[in-house]
């Protein structure tokens, strides 16, 4: 069954946005936050974000690009943050939605650094890079939930994570895999302003 989407993106990514509209077979919202919402209410503005813009939608994709990391600042960053907080807020009227980064091409080699032997406990590990120098805290909170492991498997994340080239070949099948996680137990583990 299709899940109605809701992207968010650096205009720098604007490219890969269209491509999924035009494209691929997913149901999508097109909506983008651009201009702020004038108040200092948090609550009223996630209020806002999701009556206005997600309404509709279950899953939120986040394109995980060049220009979209924490370290650039809460102005840089303030539409793609405040999306992706509306999407993971659970108020009145309205649930979180499932969170779905797929990584840019331009991104691979920073993501994906590799393997190695943990030295807690003996295993083979997967690196992959996702901290405030290559997404914002929203998402990089929600996919390394702190947890008193040495490594997170996939139950232990909210964020589900994708390279686009995987992405492009069966969109479907990574929707599913974030609306899924609304209802796991990593559901009520989730933060919205980490």
């Amino acid at each position: 069954m299709a899940h109605k989407c809701f992207i968010t993106f650096k205009t720098e990514d604007i490219a890969y946005k269209e491509y999924i509209r035009d494209e691929m077979q997913v149901d999508m919202i097109d909506k983008s936050l651009n201009e702020p919402i004038d108040s200092d209410n948090e609550d009223y503005i996630m209020r806002k974000i999701r009556e206005d813009y997600l309404s509709d939608s279950t899953v939120t994709i986040c394109l995980i690009g060049a220009n979209s990391n924490e370290n650039l600042g809460w102005n840089e960053q303030r539409f793609i943050k405040r999306e992706l907080q509306a999407s993971l807020y659970n108020g009145q009227n309205n649930s979180k939605s499932g969170i779905l980064g797929i990584v840019l091409p331009s991104m691979y080699d920073t993501i994906y650094t590799g393997s190695g032997n943990c030295d807690t406990c003996g295993k083979s590990h997967i690196y992959v890079n996702i901290k405030d120098s290559t997404i914002v805290k929203e998402f990089s909170y929600n996919y390394y939930i702190p947890n008193n492991k040495c490594a997170w498997s996939e139950d232990d994340r909210y964020c589900v994570l994708v390279k686009w080239e995987d992405f492009e070949k069966n969109p479907n099948n990574y929707i599913d895999k974030a609306f899924d996680k609304r209802t796991s137990d990593i559901s009520s583990k989730t933060k919205v302003r980490p």
